[in-house]
């Protein structure tokens, strides 16, 4: 009987060390899982995080993502976003394909920020947003040149051509609309924001530039209503005086000035500002300032001949940070300063800062492969830098990536 009892204490201790054993390596298991799990977590709510951080930006670059930091990175997968021949909408100014270039690899660009993600551009989200709503762009023929990239954008998602439509009317005003969506996308020519003698959206290439730097009201009646307003305004202003006129055009009696660009540039900043102030209605409107767009005029600064330009130029500046001596910075401090001003009086204005990210694409700019719009002399045909744009930017190309960054401010929560 003792044997037998031993036995069967035996037997029990047994049971109870693989008992043990088993809870041990369940509670080992249990404790790795736990383990896992917590770190699992963390790095899905890094993950996210790092997702949402392109959204959280501001014009400043003060937040943990600065989307205008960053590097071009061929992608002939992704880009381009649409197809030049396709886009029914497209300007011969831009179309550079039609008009004989032949190296389309300036098409393959995307823009990457050092440690984020610009959105992907979707053209029906964005449709969507705009549904019953408008949309202008206010400035000169480069951001006439970004409309008409947000046109292509927009009419490559609509496959109907009954529900879209473009009305020209040969005023200041172009309007598209998406009819499926009773949203309207449209350019208004102001190229120096306020009244001057050059607001004819043809005939505006005079000897001498005038302003009237206090007055805006002829404009802005135009587009104040709008739901989303996207300015520029550099490139007019671009020379070392500008003359100022106190009065009408109209007024024999009106008094001009040879006013210092720089300052001229605040007046016009300053009435601009007081207007969107006063007028703008601050719960129905955003409002974006696109940043200066760079020139390539002169090659000698990347390297090249001193008497040439972007013509015949295949590849872009690798140099980080490069920037043209024509790029005038002073004009980009009176931009942000007019906008942390009107900050401080409660209207918020983003910058869309694309003029670095722009500064290394001397190879994206129509160069010859653009429609003339008068005949070329034979001086003019044996020098063909002599007439190369390299100031508007060929289609599909960089301004594409400005309308991606201009998407990821509209849907900025």
């Amino acid at each position: 009987m003792v044997a037998r009892n031993q036995n069967l204490v035996s037997i029990t201790w047994g049971s109870s060390v693989k008992f043990s054993i088993v809870r041990f390596f369940v509670s080992l298991v249990l404790a790795v899982f736990l383990v896992a799990a917590v770190y699992m977590a963390r790095e899905y709510v890094s993950f996210n995080y790092m997702l949402m951080v392109p959204l959280d930006v501001t014009f400043s670059g003060q937040s943990e993502c600065d989307l205008f930091s960053g590097k071009w990175v061929f992608d002939n997968e992704s880009y381009p976003l649409y197809k030049e021949k396709e886009c029914k909408f497209m300007s011969d100014q831009l179309a550079c394909n039609k008009f004989g270039r032949q190296d389309l690899g300036f098409q393959h660009w995307r823009w990457q920020p050092h440690h984020c993600d610009i959105p992907r551009f979707n053209a029906t989200k964005l449709l969507e947003k705009l549904r019953n709503k408008r949309m202008v762009f206010v400035g000169d023929s480069l951001n006439r040149g970004q409309w008409v990239s947000m046109v292509c954008l927009l009419d490559s998602s609509i496959h109907d051509p009954n529900l879209k439509i473009m009305n020209n009317s040969g005023s200041n005003l172009i309007s598209f609309k998406a009819l499926g969506y009773n949203a309207t996308v449209e350019f208004y020519w102001e190229p120096l924001l306020v009244e001057s003698n050059s607001d004819d959206p043809v005939n505006h290439k005079l000897p001498e530039r005038i302003v009237r730097s206090q007055s805006i009201e002829k404009h802005a009646r135009v587009w104040t209503d709008a739901d989303i307003l996207v300015f520029n305004s550099y490139l007019w202003w671009r020379e070392p005086h500008i003359k100022v006129l106190w009065g009408s055009f109209k007024d024999e009696n009106g008094i001009y000035k040879e006013v210092e660009m720089r300052r001229s540039y605040e007046m016009a900043l300053k009435t601009w500002s007081d207007w969107l102030e006063i007028h703008v209605d601050r719960a129905k409107t955003r409002l974006f300032f696109i940043s200066m767009s760079p020139v390539h005029e002169k090659a000698e600064e990347w390297g090249a001949s001193k008497d040439q330009n972007c013509y015949s130029e295949t590849d872009m500046i690798t140099t980080e940070g490069y920037r043209s001596n024509e790029t005038n910075l002073d004009m980009t401090r009176i931009v942000e300063n007019t906008i942390d001003e009107l900050k401080t009086r409660g209207l918020k204005v983003d910058l869309i800062n694309i003029t670095q990210l722009s500064e290394y694409r001397k190879e994206g700019h129509p160069s010859i492969y653009r429609k003339q719009w008068v005949a070329l002399s034979e001086e003019q045909l044996s020098n063909p830098s002599s007439y190369a744009d390299c100031i508007h930017w060929c289609l599909p190309g960089v301004p594409d990536v400005w309308n991606e960054l201009l998407y990821a401010y509209i849907f900025q929560q």
